[in-house]
Order: C-alpha cells, then sequence, then structure tokens
C-alpha cells in the first residue's frame, strides 16, 4: 500500500558568489598571491595599479537586464551563512567551535632530485650484473621516507619474482643491500630497523674505542640501552660512567631517520610570509594587514571605453550586443572580486584585532602564562560572524611578533578552574609543566604521579592521567625516557 506524504524542508543555497568569498577568506598571503594573479589572468577587465575606476553610466548598466544576467553586489553577500556540512578543525574547543570547509590546500612541491631518484643515481656508480642491478634498484623502492626498509626479505625476495620476473635467494638479497644499499648516502639508509640504522652510521666513521664500544653495546645490549638502564650496562661491559656517557653521546650524534634529512626529499615547501604583524609602539599594541593582502585594483580603462563605445553608437546590431554582453559579464565579474577582496581584508584585520586585544597581556609581553582559555565562539561573538569565519582565519593564517612568528589558532585553548576557582588556560598549565620537566634533575626524572603533585602544589589540581596527556601534547617522553648519566 503505497502512502503520499508532503514535507517540507529548508535548505539554504550557496552562491558561487558566496562560496569563493569564503574560500578568499580562507586563502594565506602567498596563495591569496597566486589566486589574485589567476583572476588578473583570466578577467581582462580587471587591472592593476593605481588608476581611478572609472564609473559607467546607470543606463548602461541596465541595458541589458533581460539577459539573465546576475548583478553582483557584496552588500549581499553575507559570510556567516556558511555553515552545513561542518567538521571538526584540529584544535578542540567547547560548543560550535568548527568550519564547514576546512581543507587540504595544494602546496608546491620543493624541486630538485627526488629522495629515491638520488638514491637510484648511486646505484650507477657499483659494478653490477643485471640481477644484482634488478635486485638493488627493487630494494631502493622498497625504503620508505624515513629511511627504512620495512618489509622482510622473504616477502622482498617473492615480489621480485612476482613483480619484476628476478628469480633470486634471501643470502643474495641480503648480500646487495649490505653490499650495495647500505653504502649509499645519506649512510643508514636502508636499514631494516633502529638498530641496524645506528650500527652502520658508526660503522662508517672512523674507528675509535668509543664507538667500538658503542657498536658492541647496539649489537649487544640494545634494549637495556634503548630503556636507559645504565647500571646494567655498566655491568655487563665491565666500563665506567664516563665511558658511558661518551658512547651515550656518540649514539645521540646519529639520525634516527636518514631519508628524512635529505635534502631533495619530496618535502612540502614551505616558506611561511606572515598575514599580520603586531608590534608595541610606546607601550601599545599596533597591528598591520600584510600589504600583499591589500592589491590595488581598478576596472580597465579600456573596457569601460569599450562600454561607452557603444553607447554612444547610433547602430547596434546582433554581434555588438553579443560582445557588450561578453564585455559586461567580465566588468561585473572584476567589481565583484574587487569588493570581495575588500570584504576580506576587513574581516581578516576586524579578526586578528579582537584576537588581539583578548590576548592584550601575552602580546604586550610574550609570556605564554599570560594567555586567556579563549575558543572561537569567544571571538565570533564579539565581532557577530559565525565560528566557520573566524576558524578560516585562524586555521591557516600567521602572525608576526616580537616573540616570533606564530600560527593564529595556537593563541585558542580550551579551560581549566585553578584551586582558586579561575578560568586558567591550558596552555598556561602545559608551560608550567614543560618548565618543571626542563628543570627536574635528569639522573632521577619525575614520573606523571610526582609532576601531577608539584602541579597541584602550584594551584592546579590535575589528574594524573591529565599530566600524561598534556606531556605527551608537549613530545615529552616517559620518565624513564628522560632519564641521563
Amino acid at each position: 500500500m503505497l502512502k503520499q506524504s508532503l514535507h517540507y524542508k529548508l535548505l539554504q543555497k550557496l552562491s558561487p558568489q558566496q562560496i569563493q568569498l569564503m574560500k578568499l577568506i580562507q586563502l594565506p598571503t602567498q596563495a591569496f598571491e597566486e589566486r589574485l594573479k589567476q583572476e588578473i589572468e583570466e578577467n581582462p577587465a580587471l587591472d592593476t595599479g593605481k588608476e581611478e575606476m572609472d564609473s559607467i553610466d546607470d543606463d548602461m548598466s541596465n541595458e541589458f537586464d533581460d539577459t539573465g544576467t546576475e548583478k553582483i553586489d557584496a552588500e549581499d553577500i553575507n559570510i556567516d551563512e556558511y555553515l552545513s556540512d561542518d567538521e571538526i578543525p584540529s584544535y578542540k574547543t567547547q560548543a560550535n567551535n568548527y568550519s564547514s570547509d576546512d581543507e587540504e590546500k595544494n602546496v608546491p612541491y620543493a624541486a630538485g632530485t627526488s629522495f629515491h631518484q638520488s638514491l637510484k643515481n648511486q646505484l650507477n656508480t657499483f659494478r653490477l650484473n643485471e640481477e644484482e642491478k634488478s635486485i638493488a634498484e627493487f630494494l631502493v623502492g622498497s625504503i620508505d621516507d624515513s629511511g627504512y626498509i620495512r618489509r622482510n626479505i622473504i616477502d622482498l625476495v617473492d615480489d621480485l619474482a612476482f613483480t619484476a620476473n628476478v628469480f633470486t635467494t634471501e643470502e643474495k638479497v641480503i648480500s646487495v643491500l649490505t653490499k650495495v644499499v647500505h653504502t649509499l648516502d645519506p649512510v643508514g639508509v636502508g636499514a631494516r630497523d633502529l638498530k641496524e640504522c645506528l650500527i652502520i652510521q658508526l660503522k662508517a666513521k672512523e674507528n675509535t674505542k668509543i664507538r667500538s664500544l658503542a657498536i658492541e653495546i647496539l649489537e649487544n645490549a640494545f634494549d637495556h640501552f634503548v630503556k636507559k638502564h645504565y647500571k646494567k650496562l655498566q655491568e655487563k661491559f665491565n666500563i665506567s660512567e664516563e665511558e658511558l656517557k661518551e658512547v651515550n653521546k656518540e649514539i645521540s650524534k646519529l639520525n634516527p631517520k636518514p631519508g628524512s634529512s635529505y635534502a631533495g626529499n619530496n618535502k612540502i615547501a614551505e616558506q611561511i610570509v606572515p598575514d599580520f604583524s603586531i608590534k608595541i609602539l610606546d607601550g601599545e599594541l599596533d597591528l598591520t594587514l600584510n600589504s600583499r593582502n591589500a592589491p590595488e585594483l581598478h576596472i580597465s580603462r579600456e573596457y569601460n571605453n569599450m562600454l561607452k563605445g557603444y553607447q554612444e553608437s547610433t547602430v547596434k546590431n546582433k554581434s555588438q550586443k553579443d560582445a557588450v554582453f561578453f564585455i559586461k559579464q567580465k566588468l561585473d565579474a572584476a567589481k565583484w572580486f574587487i569588493d570581495a577582496i575588500k570584504q576580506r581584508q576587513q574581516t581578516l584585520l576586524v579578526t586578528m584585532n579582537t584576537i588581539m586585544h583578548y590576548q592584550y597581556d601575552y602580546f604586550l609581553t610574550g609570556d605564554e602564562r599570560k594567555l586567556k582559555p579563549m575558543i572561537l565562539k569567544d571571538i565570533a561573538d564579539k565581532i557577530k560572524m559565525d565560528v566557520s569565519t573566524v576558524s578560516r582565519v585562524a586555521n591557516s593564517k600567521y602572525v608576526s611578533t616580537p616573540y616570533g612568528t606564530k600560527l593564529i589558532k595556537e593563541f585558542f585553548s580550551e579551560s581549566m578552574k585553578n584551586d582558586q576557582g579561575e578560568d586558567v588556560s591550558t596552555k598556561e598549565i602545559k608551560k608550567i609543566l614543560e618548565t618543571v620537566v626542563t628543570e627536574e634533575n635528569k639522573k632521577k626524572p619525575l614520573t606523571d604521579e610526582k609532576l601531577a603533585a608539584i602541579l597541584k602544589e602550584k594551584g592546579y589540581p590535575i589528574a594524573r592521567r591529565t599530566v600524561a596527556k598534556y606531556r605527551e601534547q608537549l613530545d615529552l617522553p616517559v620518565a624513564r625516557l628522560r632519564k641521563e648519566i
């Protein structure tokens, strides 16, 4: 049995102009410059420089209203309506702290020879027969970006047979691996685990008593060394504390990820260009927007003259009307783009200015302990815009301060109450935790329980598991691994 029913559903549709404006706001300085360059190349009605924009007669702009062309007015664009399909950003706050179109951006890769291509090029310096060359190239292709071969040798032998039609043995593969691949640059590349990686690097250096001892310790007591069981190492190898210190120092100079250090690796070429600058002038904070975000654009005089020429013409045929319709489309797009850039500038400045005043004490002193708890909604409520707009600014923009260049989202944090019942930033607690760990006795590092007790004494009653969470977020290892001789 079929039933018919009527459902009402309210849908919010965004114009292409609104979406474009959202994307413009989200772009950092360098990406914005690329977008600007692209628009100028694609729209000949848009020009750069200080020339004043010529006005177009109202009669001309209204002449083709019956064509269905939609007139673009920046006043009609409300950036706060872009609220659907929200996703949680990469940092937590309280309710409504998300952006609707956080997206991965395309960033150009660094030019130059890739990591794996460099390794293959080095193979040309060896005298290898066809089988050995095929094995060596296959092994190089199996190296990950950190410089390791993570797969079992037997699996590599099978893959060589199935994918490269090379039938060989484990012994042959190991021989090529140790005699060829392990001698490539960077030293340590092609290792199957950390232990082998460190030993390869030590053996590549000039032999000394300490390096020989370091190799022996890694080969025969790697677990004791990693777990920092220094007393056991001294007893096992009958060495003094001073000798063990020298061994530890020698090993600490080695690179645990040789592939990551390669200059030609396919790393994203990141050059941070601050979008804002905050300076202290006469004891007050001064905020400026990077001038590269405020280009001087105007409507092309040539395109305006084309329209005026048509308006003054006594004969108006179809081809002329088609040409003028095309020109008017380009002019409308250029006008909208100029208005959108102005609105982008205003949105960026208003948002960052509010953040600056919210965190006034921090920007004046640089003391992270003075960072207030702040979530996206706090700023959104003050500037009367949506959380998603603030998120676009915070997630992708940098500000130059007297204390270094900072990602704006770093100023946002959750809050907790201290023993006085006051709201304090979790960043303040992390800073104190980091200071306590830095100043601890490294021969007897503090456990998470002891760290929690110290923080409680300082007025921050937090649980041990919370201390562990903050410690991990600060990339601080557990007490056992912070131990030094």
